[in-house]
C-alpha cells in the first residue's frame, strides 16, 4: 500500500496525499429519516421513555457505524445505489421495532404498528438482494450491510418473544454473534461456505416464526413449540456449517505458508480499500457467517 490517503481518487499516484474523503450523506439521511419514524411511532403508539431512549441511541449507533464502513471500503465518488438504499429503508424499520419492543420490557403491550414494521422489514428482505442483481450494483458492502440489519432484527425479535416465552429464545438471536465471536479464537470458522438453499430458508423461517410468536397469532403453547423447532433447525444448519468448515480448514502447513504470502501481500491487499467493487449477489452474504 502506498503512502496515499485512503480517500485518494483514481488517478492518485504514490506519495501523493489528496485532501480527505467527505463524508457520504447517506448515514445522515438515514439518522434523518430514523428520527422521523421516533415522531411518528410517539405520536401514533405513545413510545414511552425507553423506547424513545432506546431509539436515539440505536439512530446514533446506526449512524456511526454506517458512516465508518462507508468511509473505509466505499469510494467516494460512486452512488450508493438502490439496493443499498432499500437496505438502509430496512435497517430504519428495524430502529422502529427496536424502540418498540424496548417499551414493552416496561409492560406496554405490544401494538399493530410493531407487527407492521416488522412485516415490512422481513417482506424488504427478499427485495434489497433483488434489485441489485437485476441493477447490477451488488457490492461486497452491501451484502454485509444486508447481513447485519438481518441479523440484528432477528435478536431484537428474539428479545421480544423470550419476554413472554422464556430467555432460552434468545439464543435464536445470540447464536450468530457467539460464532462471531468464536471465528476471532478459532479462525478458521471465518472461512467462505458454499452457497446452500437450505441455510437460506432456515434463516427466513427465524424471521417468520418470531414473529408470529410475537404477535400472539398462535395461543402460548403452540408458539413456543414453533420457536422451539426453529431454534432446533438454526442449531442444525450452524452445526453443518460448522462441520464443513472443520473439514475443510487449513492445514499447519497451509497457514505456514499463508502467512509468508500474508506478510508480501497484505500491503497490496490493504491499497483495495476504497476501490470500486461489484456488490456481491444476495447470496453472498449466506456464503459466510460473520
Amino acid at each position: 500500500m502506498t503512502d496515499a490517503d485512503p480517500g485518494a481518487g483514481p488517478g492518485a499516484g504514490p506519495g501523493v496525499r489528496p485532501g480527505p474523503r467527505p463524508l457520504r450523506p447517506e448515514p445522515a439521511l438515514g439518522a434523518a429519516a430514523q428520527l422521523a419514524l421516533l415522531l411518528l411511532l410517539g405520536t401514533v403508539t405513545g413510545l414511552g421513555p425507553a423506547g424513545w431512549l432506546t431509539g436515539l441511541v440505536f439512530t446514533v449507533a446506526l449512524w456511526g457505524v454506517l458512516t465508518r464502513a462507508l468511509f473505509r471500503s466505499w469510494p467516494g465518488p460512486a452512488p450508493f445505489g438502490p439496493a443499498n438504499a432499500v437496505t438502509l429503508a430496512r435497517a430504519t424499520l428495524v430502529g422502529g421495532v427496536t424502540a418498540l419492543v424496548a417499551d414493552l420490557c416496561t409492560s406496554r403491550p405490544p401494538g399493530p404498528a410493531l407487527a407492521a414494521l416488522i412485516t415490512v422489514a422481513l417482506v424488504l428482505d427478499a427485495v434489497d438482494g433483488r434489485v441489485a442483481r437485476r441493477t447490477g450494483t451488488a457490492t461486497p458492502f452491501g451484502a454485509r450491510f444486508d447481513m447485519e440489519v438481518d441479523a440484528f432484527l432477528i435478536l431484537v425479535l428474539s428479545v421480544q418473544v423470550a419476554l413472554s416465552a422464556g430467555g432460552w429464545v434468545l439464543a435464536i438471536g445470540a447464536m450468530r454473534y457467539v460464532f462471531v465471536a468464536a471465528a476471532r479464537v478459532l479462525p478458521w470458522l471465518d472461512g467462505p461456505l458454499p452457497p446452500s438453499t437450505a441455510r437460506k430458508a432456515v434463516a427466513a423461517v427465524q424471521g417468520v416464526v418470531l414473529l408470529v410468536a410475537g404477535t400472539g397469532v398462535l395461543p402460548a403453547a403452540p408458539a413456543r413449540v414453533a420457536v422451539a423447532v426453529a431454534l432446533a433447525l438454526l442449531v442444525w444448519s450452524f452445526a453443518r456449517d460448522v462441520r464443513w468448515l472443520w473439514r475443510v480448514r487449513p492445514s499447519e502447513g497451509d497457514r505456514a505458508s499463508g502467512e509468508g504470502r500474508a506478510s508480501g501481500g497484505s500491503r497490496r491487499a490493504a491499497g483495495g480499500v476504497g476501490r470500486p467493487v461489484m456488490r456481491a449477489s444476495s447470496g453472498a452474504a449466506g456464503r459466510r457467517r460473520g
